[in-house]
């Protein structure tokens, strides 16, 4: 759980930063494959991840609609990378405005629960965090590039000319 905003939106913003790097690796041509019946495809969690953001926004009074519950997802992965960075962009700002420190205390009611305003911040970093990964391996799968979010991804080890860990 958060106790401080300041501290939740320095996480936050290195949090989105990498989910952005990696929707910008996913191309159009892989976006919508299914490598599994019960494994969604790149786009979906894409998108998810992004209505998730509106979607507990709101539930937690961050905003004052589910502003994407209804909204298709973009055409192109482009264009869902750059609503995702928007919403998350909003969501920083709305927690900095709306909320205090003191009220990440504060229980809101999240999916028939009571959650505190500090636990909906830490459950939006792991929910994206979660799929995040899903995604990598999704990549990894389709032969896509995947981004290094903790430390140098294999490609990037290989682009600094240094030997890939095992």
């Amino acid at each position: 759980m958060y106790r401080n905003i300041n501290d939740f939106v320095a996480d936050w913003q290195y949090e989105t930063a990498a989910t952005v790097k990696v929707l910008e690796r996913i191309s159009n041509d892989t976006c919508a494959h299914n490598i599994h019946p019960d494994v969604r495809s790149l786009e979906r969690l894409a998108w998810h991840l992004t209505q998730t953001l509106t979607e507990m926004g709101h539930r937690a009074g961050l905003f004052a609609a589910d502003l994407l519950e209804q909204e298709n997802k973009p055409v192109t992965m482009t264009e869902l990378a750059s609503v995702y960075e928007n919403y998350a962009a909003q969501i920083a700002k709305a927690v900095h405005s709306k909320w205090t420190d003191s009220a990440l205390a504060e229980k809101v009611e999240m999916y028939g629960e009571q959650w505190a305003k500090g636990t909906v911040l830490r459950v939006l970093i792991s929910h994206q965090s979660h799929h995040r990964g899903q995604m990598t391996v999704i990549m990894r799968i389709l032969g896509l590039p995947v981004p290094g979010i903790y430390g140098p991804s294999k490609e990037e080890w290989l682009e600094m000319g240094l030997e890939v860990p095992e």
